[in-house]
């Protein structure tokens, strides 16, 4: 669970700013975020893993594996979330950027206290999404040593001769978190929409 909420909060913070680079009106701003975001959406995230953690050595750079995992499930997801970040940015109406300029409010101000209250509604639920996808790639951290669920379900099958039986274990155990991960997001629906009533 720790992989899966640090990759989260790497594609949160991440995921914002190429949104709000992907929105701007720079081309020298914009464009590095459009190539950054189709890399890595059109690329599978076992491939990125592997670069993180058996490429970079070649370069001098060695990562943990968990920190690889973190980092390379964070990177990926930040992808994702920029879109759901650009398109829940930009279905705040045009007059609420007008208002708060024509009052001379900061761009930052304006962004936190009137744009994104609004925008986070209306992201809630694709961004919980990809949280569930970050918390079943996971799985896929195995192929870099990480010690997770997947490989430990992997290691008891091979010793027990019972693959069948872990492996049903392994999807009982990610089911309900993602039905946690879903009753948070009604949680957080209900409270951003009394929030902006």
């Amino acid at each position: 669970m720790l992989i899966s909420i640090g990759s989260m909060l790497i594609g949160l913070i991440l995921g914002l700013l190429l949104a709000l680079a992907r929105s701007s009106k720079y081309g020298l701003v914009r464009w590095p975020a459009r190539l950054y975001i189709s890399f890595m959406r059109g690329t599978p995230i076992i491939v990125f893993l592997y670069i993180l953690y058996l490429g970079l050595p070649s370069a001098g750079i060695q990562l943990v594996a968990v920190h690889a995992a973190i980092i390379g499930l964070g990177l990926n997801s930040a992808a994702y979330i920029a879109e759901i970040d650009r398109s829940a940015l930009s279905s705040v109406e045009k007059g609420q950027w007008e208002s708060s300029r024509a009052l001379n409010m900061p761009y930052w101000l304006t962004l936190r206290k009137i744009i994104l209250p609004q925008a986070t509604r209306i992201a809630i639920p694709p961004l919980t999404n990809v949280f569930m996808d970050i918390v079943k790639a996971t799985s896929l951290t195995a192929v870099i040593t990480v010690p997770e669920l997947f490989q430990k379900a992997q290691i008891v099958a091979g010793r027990e001769f019972d693959a069948m039986t872990m492996y049903i274990l392994v999807a009982l155990i990610y089911w309900p978190v993602c039905i946690l991960i879903g009753m948070l997001q009604e949680r957080l629906e209900k409270r951003y929409s009394a929030f902006i009533k």
